[in-house]
């Protein structure tokens, strides 16, 4: 099959591109008046738009063309704390190292979260670490192999301020404490061409999780009574099985599907499909429109739907 180098041709670039964001400098007097507030929340709506199209863009579509070699990384650390009207603090530290060396590619991440909120109480408490590592036989097969572990600070059944409702500490004696999968297997793009390009991967590995209930020995029952949880984790094989489609029916527009299922003996399967149609109208306008399904088995509600719209005009 032809091979396809990564975004060339000037009707691919049309079709994923999508316009770029002006910068503004913010002028003496702004913080005062309360407009470099309000300039920041404008460049996190920017940034987040932009992410969703560069998702869609997906470098790795028609393989390792074009990647850039050697090894290379980057830190990024933020911090903001406040105190007198409200007591708050947000701490955020990350970083990524990859490599890539002819078949090879490999990248680790590492991410830090810490936050309180505006009356000084723990809302965030997460580290997070992950691995991904493709080795290419040729354009259409290749073998993977990722990982990820987090852990959740906050999931446990300790109230975080004094007078947390028992219906918060039951959502966070639900949630995770630590979930962490490692796998390896097989990948093929059953289609690689300008215009449709699909991938396949499925994979057997290693699942552990540990809820907040686990972790502290006891939840909630049905009558909102205490009761002992005996088992303190989760662990046994796991397998995660993923597709990601791409189809460009002109210059102007484009669909992506992006489905992972992930499932272990022990631990909730959980299922994630991301449908999006992606509109060029032109070199200014582009226009996104995704369906986002999240399905965790055991959960009260199990699945979680969400409609994205995002649009980007530039000039």
């Amino acid at each position: 099959m032809k091979k396809v180098t990564l975004l060339t041709g000037t009707a691919l670039v049309l079709a994923l591109s999508a316009p770029a964001f002006a910068q503004t400098e913010i002028a003496a007097g702004a913080d005062a008046t309360g407009i470099s507030a309000i300039n920041d929340r404008i460049i996190d709506v920017e940034d987040a738009v932009q992410d969703d199209f560069d998702r869609d863009a997906d470098a790795e579509r028609f393989g390792p063309a074009d990647r850039r070699q050697g090894l290379f990384g980057s830190v990024a650390l933020t911090y903001a704390g406040s105190t007198g009207n409200t007591d708050s603090q947000d701490f955020s530290l990350a970083g990524r190292v990859s490599h890539n060396q002819g078949p090879w590619a490999q990248s680790v991440g590492m991410l830090i979260e810490f936050g309180e909120d505006d009356r000084g109480n723990k809302d965030k408490e997460e580290v997070s670490a992950i691995y991904d590592g493709q080795y290419y036989f040729n354009d259409q097969f290749y073998a993977f192999l990722l990982g990820r572990f987090t852990v959740d600070g906050l999931a446990n059944g300790t109230a975080d301020y004094d007078g947390q409702p028992d219906s918060e500490i039951a959502e966070k004696l639900g949630d995770y404490a630590r979930d962490g999968f490692i796998g390896v297997g097989p990948g093929y793009r059953v289609i690689n061409n300008e215009s449709t390009t699909w991938r396949v991967q499925a994979g057997i590995g290693y699942r552990y999780t540990q809820t907040g209930a686990q972790k502290s020995g006891w939840t909630f029952d049905e009558n909102g009574n205490r009761v002992d949880v005996t088992d303190s984790s989760d662990s046994g094989v796991g397998y995660i099985v993923s597709s990601r489609l791409y189809h460009r029916f002109n210059d102007t527009v484009f669909i992506t599907n992006d489905t992972d299922y992930l499932s272990s003996k022990d631990s909730d399967d959980v299922i994630t499909n991301q449908f999006g149609v992606n509109f060029q109208m032109s070199d200014q306008l582009a226009t996104r429109v995704s369906y986002t399904t999240e399905y965790q088995e055991n959960r009260p509600i199990r699945t979680d739907n969400t409609l994205g719209v995002s649009v980007v005009y530039g000039f």
